[in-house]
């Protein structure tokens, strides 16, 4: 799931990015929630606490009490994967952002074509999130989204004559081919067997006389052939 982060004293400006969010999530087909803050308060600080995953902040250089350049410091202190996008109704403040390294994704005025560049903006964030480890693909209309690190192994089925991707909580059956999976993949995976990858991340023990391993949720596998067991050795 991708969460929005979106913090803006102004309630205008606060609703007009949720909207251009959400409509654009919904043309996407892309599981998601959105976060929505009048200030950087306690609860804000305990989303930049949290765990949640694929997180795009979206923040207000300026509010009454806190500072957004302080706020970004924080996050990044914390968390350099997430998302940084400023918006702002301050163009003179683009130096103070610029001489930060923040390793932000967008710097936006808000009475500047706001909405084209905030969509320009999340394309480029879904596309580094596909970068960074995540597995797309459209089943009966539905677009899903699966953290690589969700994933344990990657199976041909030659009956249905597609792939079926195993995670923690369900199994996918993906019409791509085990080629096509290995090119999405990061280096986590390896060839174990001709109809498997597996996450090599994820696994807890290998025993090579039994060709079985164990992954870090107790569950097991023997996709593993003598041909490919060196890639876990």
């Amino acid at each position: 799931m991708i969460n929005f982060i979106i913090c803006d004293d102004v309630k205008q400006y606060r609703e007009m990015v949720e909207h251009i969010v959400v409509s654009y999530m919904m043309k996407n087909k892309l599981e998601y929630k959105t976060h929505v803050f009048k200030d950087y308060d306690s609860d804000f600080l305990k989303i930049v606490e949290s765990k949640l995953s694929f997180k795009v902040y979206i923040l207000d250089i300026e509010t009454p009490t806190r500072s957004g350049i302080d706020i970004a410091r924080l996050i990044r202190n914390k968390d350099v994967d997430s998302v940084l996008i400023f918006l702002t109704g301050h163009q003179e403040l683009g130096h103070v952002v610029m001489k930060n390294d923040f390793l932000f994704l967008s710097y936006i005025n808000k009475f500047d074509d706001c909405e084209k560049r905030l969509t320009k903006s999340l394309d480029k964030a879904l596309q580094m999130f596909k970068i960074k480890s995540v597995i797309r693909f459209k089943d009966n209309g539905v677009v899903y989204t699966i953290p690589q690190d969700d994933i344990l192994y990657i199976t041909r089925d030659s009956v249905k004559r597609k792939c079926i991707i195993v995670t923690d909580y369900s199994e996918f059956h993906v019409g791509k081919n085990l080629a096509e999976l290995e090119e999405e993949v990061n280096d986590n995976f390896v060839k174990t067997h001709r109809a498997c990858l597996m996450n090599t991340k994820r696994i807890l023990s290998f025993s090579k006389s039994q060709k079985e391993v164990v992954f870090d949720n107790g569950m097991t596998s023997d996709l593993i052939s003598t041909r490919f067991d060196k890639e876990l050795i």
